[in-house]
């Protein structure tokens, strides 16, 4: 099978030079944040040196800032297939999903309902968890535990017309890799007038996105989680959020996308996110010829280009995941969760050692420059209805374009060292 030019991806991150007491650093811990290519460190100086200035001016700095804004919105606008008119900024999801719920919940009666999930990350439940104060009903739809995955005749159940009017899920698990299908999500709450919010904060490095064939009123996603620095970025589908009364300054400008968007951006920021897209574009470029047949018809362009570097990317971490993903589980003490065989997943492993807390595992493993992260990652409702709170949760690899092989393998061979330590220790 065709392999994507690891080498050259490597050289592009300054990052994977490091060691810890002569290991290589592997860094496994992407769903947490990806490392960051020579080209958005750039982007983001080369702003701050030549055109760091505010808005709406004059003179020629901060006539450049408004053309670096206007043309990042149309980059992430190719990102999530959508035009730049729908791309707003803020400072992370977290902050743009307070802003929209609040937005939204100001249109909302005592009883009306909202549904989450249990499989989802905090920042797309506490901001909805946040207006039942207002009276307004929220349901959680629960997880089956054994496959972490959702539960969709409860959700078919819970999705009640005239009384639910948000649908809120993620796109794919933070904590497990489950991808969920929220094109069916979205056409369920367009079906009875609902709308609905989709979080890719963990999916946005593991597939191309299209906010059109999704269906969905609102997408939200973190730059940082695919190669850029640390903002949030959101489609907000141009005549849904034209109609809402978000909270605003009288002073801010009243249309979409900036009424979404409080106080002065982070300019540098937006500089990397779009340097970020303008990598991925450059990768898929190069490997387009990998995924030829997978590319949908019609796309030209720099959207041609994100969505094959996507497809690129996650064809190079896949075998590597299946790798983990069929090793892990046979070491003696591993217990690997996320969803069944062949059910849509991203490149995340997650996993416990028997005997050796989470927080004791990254610890070891990172004495030995393997970087992965413990926890519940803030998908807390699910590792809580999975019992590992007080194991301290779960340790999660996941993979991105960089990662190799044989970081796979060290990993394995580190793991199976800990757990028949542990089990010698139990002994």
């Amino acid at each position: 099978m065709p392999q994507i030019d690891t080498e050259f991806v490597r050289r592009q991150f300054p990052a994977l030079t490091r060691t810890v007491d002569g290991h290589p650093a592997a860094y496994l811990d992407g769903p947490g944040g990806t490392q960051v290519p020579q080209r958005v460190l750039d982007a983001m100086r080369d702003y701050l040196v030549t055109s760091n200035s505010n808005i709406h001016g004059f003179f020629a700095t901060t006539v450049e800032t408004d053309a670096m804004i206007a043309g990042a919105r149309e980059a992430l606008g190719d990102f999530f297939g959508c035009g730049p008119e729908e791309v707003a900024f803020g400072a992370n999801m977290t902050t743009l999903n307070f802003l929209l719920a609040q937005a939204i919940g100001r249109e909302l009666q005592p009883g009306d309902e909202i549904l989450i999930t249990e499989i989802d990350h905090e920042a797309n439940r506490g901001p909805w968890l946040h207006l039942a104060e207002r009276g307004v009903l929220v349901r959680e739809v629960p997880v089956h535990t054994s496959t972490c995955t959702l539960d969709w005749d409860a959700f078919e159940t819970m999705v009640k017309p005239g009384r639910t009017k948000v649908v809120a899920l993620n796109y794919a698990s933070n904590a497990v890799g489950t991808i969920s299908d929220v094109a069916r999500a979205a056409a369920r709450a367009r079906e009875i007038g609902a709308l609905s919010v989709v979080d890719a904060v963990h999916y946005a490095l593991h597939g191309p996105i299209d906010v059109k064939a999704i269906g969905c009123d609102f997408l939200l996603c973190s730059a940082y989680k695919f190669f850029g620095p640390h903002i949030g970025v959101a489609y907000a589908r141009y005549p849904v959020l034209d109609a809402l009364r978000t909270l605003a300054l009288s002073t801010q400008e009243p249309e979409p996308p900036f009424k979404l968007e409080t106080g002065t951006l982070n300019h540098e920021g937006i500089a990397g996110a779009a340097a970020a897209v303008e990598f991925i574009a450059e990768f898929g470029r190069r490997h387009e010829a990998l995924v030829a047949d997978e590319l949908p018809h019609g796309l030209e362009g720099r959207r041609r280009a994100i969505v094959a570097g996507m497809l690129a990317g996650e064809s190079h971490e896949r075998p590597i995941a299946r790798y983990l993903l069929e090793e892990l589980p046979s070491v003696e003490g591993v217990t690997v969760y996320g969803p069944p065989s062949g059910y849509p997943r991203t490149s995340t492993v997650s996993f416990t050692v028997d005997g050796v807390s989470a927080p004791d595992v990254c610890r070891r493993l990172g004495e030995q420059g393997l970087f992965l992260w413990d926890g519940h990652f803030y998908a807390f409702k699910l590792v809580e209805r999975l019992g590992l709170l007080d194991r301290g949760g779960l340790v999660r690899a996941g993979l991105a374009p960089y990662n190799t092989m044989e970081e796979a393998e060290r990993l394995v061979g580190a793991v199976a060292e800990l757990a028949a330590s542990a089990a010698g220790d139990r002994a």
